[in-house]
């Protein structure tokens, strides 16, 4: 009697359960999954505007041949290869350093760094913008102090203008890692490190043999979830520098966004050209877990 009761009890938790479940499940078929099977379906079809007819691959094949792609393809990676490993770097020193309990003021620096987290990614472009023109503040620095002797194009010269746009991503994201590797931090026992001290150990020394070792998980976490966001890059490059100068810093999704609203329409290329950074990150994902370990997954 009392394992009847039991399993009816639990049938119907069961039953309210799926309840609940079925309109997220609902939500989630009608505005994720129908978008990516609808937009897969328009990635076969070319022509411009809604002049839409099947093509099989052929946007695909045109990938191939596409050099304002592939130069945004070169781009793209070019702020990954740099950015992100500044960025881990960064944020790992910076964490450790703001973990000694011995630091003053720490938690007026912790939210100094993750301040730019916070703000407007237009907001932050234009002021990024603003601070590199010819005239902008970082020039006039520069000539005072006698560094440079004529004004740098940093938003007209091709590889200024890549290094302008890899210090706004720096400047804004490595806050959000921090706080990340932070907590992995103060999970971290501290007499580890007293023991590291006994020993003679070096700050350096302890970051490479406890730190790193124990942050490992996070790390990898962070690595992955900063090169889908590099792979996704559109604010930056369309608000500093518009992709220029002659294409020099145009990324993936802004290439996407010029087919769609610049360019005349063409939805079914791009939604090709997007269903691209969905591969890229799933291969740089599967990599990336791989080199981390299965351990850590």
């Amino acid at each position: 009697m009392k394992q009847k009761n039991v399993i009816g009890i639990s049938s119907k938790g069961n039953l309210w359960g799926w309840i609940f479940v079925s309109l997220g499940t609902f939500l989630l078929g009608v505005f994720s999954f129908y978008p990516m099977v609808q937009s897969f379906i328009m990635s076969l079809h070319t022509g411009k505007g809604n002049n839409l007819k099947f093509g099989g691959f052929s946007n695909y094949e045109r990938m191939l041949t596409d050099t304002t792609l592939i130069k945004a393809i070169g781009n793209t990676f070019t702020y990954l290869l740099f950015q992100v490993p500044i960025m881990i770097i960064l944020a790992l020193i910076i964490s450790s350093i703001l973990n000694d309990k011995k630091l003053k003021f720490s938690g007026f620096f912790r939210t100094a760094i993750f301040l730019p987290c916070v703000t407007s990614l237009v907001s932050y472009s234009i002021i990024m913008k603003n601070i590199f023109f010819a005239d902008g503040l970082v020039n006039k620095l520069l000539l005072d102090i006698h560094i440079i002797s004529e004004p740098i194009g940093w938003l007209t010269n091709p590889i200024w203008a890549k290094v302008v746009i890899i210090i706004a991503i720096t400047w804004r994201w490595t806050g959000y890692n921090m706080i990340f590797f932070l907590s992995g931090l103060q999970n971290i026992d501290h007499s580890i490190y007293e023991a590291a001290d006994i020993d003679g150990a070096s700050p350096f020394k302890k970051l490479t043999t406890i730190t790193i070792p124990l942050l490992k998980p996070i790390i990898l976490f962070t690595t992955i979830t900063s090169t889908i966001g590099t792979l996704q890059l559109f604010d930056e490059a369309v608000n500093i520098t518009n992709g220029g100068p002659a294409n020099a810093t145009t990324t993936i999704s802004k290439y996407i966004y010029d087919l769609c609203f610049t360019y005349t329409p063409d939805f079914g290329y791009a939604t090709a050209v997007a269903y691209l950074i969905v591969i890229m990150v799933i291969i740089l994902s599967i990599i990336q877990f791989k080199l981390g370990g299965s351990k850590n997954v």
